[in-house]
């Protein structure tokens, strides 16, 4: 009888404990099921550099779904990778080497593979001082080639290999200011509604149009060819408008951005604003642009006044209404990029050497501080 009941009361023990053990493995799937206990999801980016000081090349970084900002460390070592695009499908990252060798800089390539960059080629840009890089569906690039006063034309493999250098569009013009005695293209972009380049040229002080005969792989230029800024403008970068034909040009130079339009197939500035106070009197130069998704709100980057513009886009006629500035926490904001949702405005500060995280109201476009980060001579974000 004892016996039995000994063993009686270590099997009931035993169930007991099969269930708790149970109990406690279906809470613990069930808790890993949970949509609310999920592991916070992060963007990578890369920074392009100087590497004239402490900078070795491109860096990594991840933003969290919060605005918190971590350093992955050094990417790959490149001199002046100054400005940054990827492929289409987000595989290939492509690079400027701001560099002047035998007049021309150059373009690399990289698989962009788990952790690490891997090298795939490097070709010339097609004249000195490539500081801006774009690119289409189609894998062709184009290179902005400051000191040069070109544009460069290549093609890249869907391996991300890159062609030689396919053609060059030479500008040659000057404006009124002595950063303008001579071409100095400073960006160059795809049209995003139709095959058409537009050139960013400070030093010519114009938009200069053309198209690609992909038989030839070269340049054409279009019946306009060109539209002239105000006078020492100096146009630096443009944003296109996500829902209508609307362009907005930064002009680096007079601190203005160009409300530019198309009528009967003709491009003309319809009107102008600042991007400083009317009570800032101190030297400045405007870096950058962009627009936020929605296409309501307009930022723009002041070096000097160190801040961020905020505009409000009237969606009627894309006007700007100027909400307010926002600083930014350094100095010398060369660039700055809309994370990819746009919940965050992510600040490259050159002088200072960090990267500023802003909070982007969707409502108001205004911007909350969030987190800072050090980076060596930072000049490009790309998400």
């Amino acid at each position: 009888m004892g016996n039995g009941l000994h063993v009686e009361t270590k099997t009931k023990l035993s169930v007991v404990k099969y269930f708790i053990l149970l109990i406690f493995t279906v809470l613990f799937i069930s808790s890993c099921k949970n949509p609310q206990i999920k592991k916070e999801k992060n963007a990578i980016f890369y920074v392009g550099t100087y590497t004239n000081k402490d900078s070795k090349g491109i860096y990594k970084y991840s933003l969290s779904e919060k605005g918190k900002i971590d350093s992955l460390g050094l990417a790959t070592s490149v001199l002046n990778p100054s400005y940054l695009t990827k492929s289409a499908d987000k595989k290939t990252l492509f690079v400027v080497e701001e560099t002047d060798k035998n007049g021309t800089g150059f373009v690399r390539s990289y698989k962009i593979k788990n952790d690490s960059l891997e090298f795939l080629s490097k070709q010339e840009s097609g004249g000195a001082h490539p500081c801006f890089i774009a690119i289409n569906k189609e894998n062709y690039l184009l290179t902005a080639n400051y000191t040069g006063g070109n544009v460069g034309l290549l093609k890249a493999k869907k391996s991300g290999e890159l062609s030689t250098l396919l053609d060059t569009q030479q500008h040659i013009s000057k404006g009124i200011t002595n950063r303008q005695e001579s071409a100095h293209a400073h960006s160059v972009w795809f049209h995003p509604t139709k095959k058409e380049i537009i050139s960013v040229d400070l030093g010519t002080n114009e938009l200069w149009f053309s198209t690609i005969d992909a038989s030839k792989n070269s340049f054409n230029f279009t019946n306009q060819k060109k539209l002239q800024m105000a006078p020492g403008a100096g146009p630096r970068h443009l944003t296109f408008h996500p829902t209508n034909n609307w362009i907005y040009v930064l002009n680096e130079l007079n601190n203005t951005v160009s409300l530019v339009k198309e009528k009967d197939a003709i491009y003309y500035v319809e009107t102008s604003i600042s991007t400083l106070p009317k009570t800032f009197t101190e030297f400045s130069k405007a870096a950058d642009i962009h627009i936020s998704n929605d296409g309501l709100f307009l930022y723009a980057s002041n070096r000097g006044h160190e801040s961020i513009v905020i505009y409000k886009v009237n969606p009627e006629n894309g006007y700007l209404t100027n909400v307010g500035y926002q600083n930014v926490r350094g100095e010398h904001p060369r660039n700055f990029s809309l994370s990819l949702d746009n919940k965050f405005l992510l600040v490259a500060n050159q002088d200072t050497n960090n990267i500023i995280s802003f909070k982007r109201n969707k409502e108001t476009g205004t911007l909350t501080f969030v987190d800072e980060v050090s980076a060596p001579t930072p000049v490009c974000i790309l998400f």
